[in-house]
């Protein structure tokens, strides 16, 4: 069972978690099984502008093969058509679409539209970074579960594309084994972190520019505005952390949360069933309807693999910039929802206490991610525009 609205794929009544290239060209073969597709159709329709090697749709092509019980020798399901391309060969039962009113309502795309484009780390991983709005630059830092394509649709992002690319051309990037960044990274540490954000910005030719860091991305645009004071031009960090959770003081039961956390997303993250992202969802917008948390649930899967995300979260855990934020001397704007109970308000304090001259902004929202349409998010961006306006002025 192929969902392609729902991005999920279940072989024998159980779900199977699928890499998000794979699962998009198995996709587009099932679409088109009328006719051959060929491969530069495949590698365009993917990939799009990006440089993709033969060798690179060939292994995507091999693992939808072994999705559906087939291979190269039997070619039951997908056929090689030598010197053109494949076409899906097997029978298809399509179930019919839900009526209007029980189809699920999406949001509008964003009025921006943005450009995506590829550098490359300095150990080969390929990093997709995106631009979008016109005017002086602000670059966002990678955080945890970023998807350059998805979250410009997603109503757990959306407004924050648009509202950041307003005034500023906003640079942005997916963090490796994320989105459409490579998924298969050697690395996934801190440090390739903080490396791939200066790849973006030297490949990007800034020169200086304010640094936007959100959440996990704050702690690397703190290490990157201390390793390049030169480069920054302001600093605004929102719900962001100086010390991960294995570097913190212990708190009672801390340690077996952090086990169940890790134990929930390898076991629950691929499946199709939600409630395992659900859970963590609800940990970042607590207050928000459950059908945003679905959706959330959704850009979860569709970004990162289960065992990304575990890598990922164990890579933040260790994080420890206090040296480098007290060794800061840039203008700083600090942004935390009191409430928050997915990284605790007392970080931000801690952000505020060690850099020097640094401004701390409470917001009134239990939410890690502020929503449209609460008070807290308006006053976050009001907040940020009159910050930048002020990095504007002085050019």
């Amino acid at each position: 069972m192929l969902d392609t609205e729902r991005y999920l794929f279940e072989r024998d009544g159980e779900p199977v978690s699928v890499e998000p290239q794979v699962f998009d060209v198995l996709s587009y073969l099932v679409r088109h099984r009328d006719r051959v597709v060929t491969k530069e159709e495949l590698l365009d329709s993917i990939w799009g502008d990006r440089f993709v090697s033969e060798s690179t749709l060939t292994s995507r092509v091999k693992r939808a093969r072994q999705l559906v019980g087939d291979d190269g020798a039997a070619q039951r399901m997908i056929k090689t058509v030598h010197g053109r391309g494949y076409r899906w060969v097997a029978d298809v039962t399509v179930q019919p679409e839900p009526d209007g009113d029980a189809a699920e309502e999406r949001p509008p795309p964003p009025t921006q539209t943005q450009q995506i484009r590829f550098c490359r780390a300095d150990d080969g991983t390929r990093i997709a970074y995106a631009t979008a709005g016109a005017g002086p630059p602000l670059v966002r830092s990678a955080h945890w579960i970023t998807h350059l394509e998805y979250e410009w649709r997603s109503p757990v992002w959306r407004h924050w594309m648009e509202g950041l690319s307003r005034r500023h051309t906003l640079w942005r990037y997916d963090e490796r084994g994320c989105g459409v960044s490579d998924h298969d990274p050697v690395e996934i540490t801190f440090e390739s972190f903080v490396r791939d954000l200066e790849t973006v910005v030297d490949t990007a030719g800034l020169e200086r520019f304010p640094l936007l860091g959100v959440s996990q991305g704050a702690s690397v645009a703190v290490e990157y505005a201390h390793r390049h004071p030169d480069r920054v031009s302001k600093l605004i960090l929102v719900g962001g952390y100086a010390r991960g959770r294995a570097r913190r003081p212990e708190q009672p039961g801390s340690d077996e949360e952090y086990a169940l956390q890790r134990e929930i997303m390898r076991m629950g993250w691929g499946r199709a069933d939600p409630s395992h992202r659900v859970y963590f969802a609800s940990s970042f917008i607590p207050d928000a309807p459950p059908s945003l948390w679905a959706e959330f649930a959704e850009l979860m899967r569709r970004t990162a693999s289960a065992e990304n995300a575990v890598r990922i979260i164990d890579a933040c855990a260790v994080i420890d910039v206090t040296a480098s934020a007290a060794a800061l001397d840039v203008p700083t704007l600090i942004l935390h929802g009191y409430g928050d109970g997915r990284i605790p308000f007392e970080q931000s304090v801690e952000l505020a206490t060690a850099i020097r001259g640094s401004r701390l902004v409470p917001l009134d929202t239990s939410n890690h991610l502020p929503r449209e349409e609460e008070p807290a998010w308006q006053r976050l961006l009001a907040e940020v525009d009159d910050f930048l306006g002020a990095v504007d002025d002085l050019g």
